[in-house]
């Protein structure tokens, strides 16, 4: 238990945020809904974000990966406006910043 809280306490040091790049576009992490029956879930988020953005080419142009088995949701490179568009569908349940974390040790005292 002390292992887990002491993991828990130092996350946050080992998060290194997604940086903007030039155009001003940073990578979220979308959560949305799960595909209905008998859509692709790669076509569904497509849509979601094709919506959001005004077309299906800059969509495929900011969709950087797709995920569908553990969650339902999508991680693409966003303008600041373009945020503010996806967060606005109403498919869309969470944004958040993506995060590359890092794996401060792998030695682990008794853990097996």
């Amino acid at each position: 238990m002390k292992l887990f809280t002491l993991v828990l306490a130092l996350l946050p040091l080992a998060v290194v945020m997604a940086g903007a790049g030039q155009d001003g576009a940073t990578t979220y992490l979308v959560y949305v809904d799960p595909a209905p029956p008998g859509i692709a879930c790669q076509a569904h988020q497509l849509g979601i974000l094709a919506a959001a953005l005004g077309g299906e080419e800059k969509a495929k142009a900011a969709m950087v990966y797709n995920y569908k088995n553990v969650m339902s949701g999508f991680s693409a490179r966003l303008t600041p406006s373009e945020l503010e568009a996806v967060k606005k569908q109403p498919q869309v349940n969470r944004v958040m910043p993506s995060a590359t974390l890092q794996l401060m040790s792998s030695n682990f005292e008794g853990v097996s």
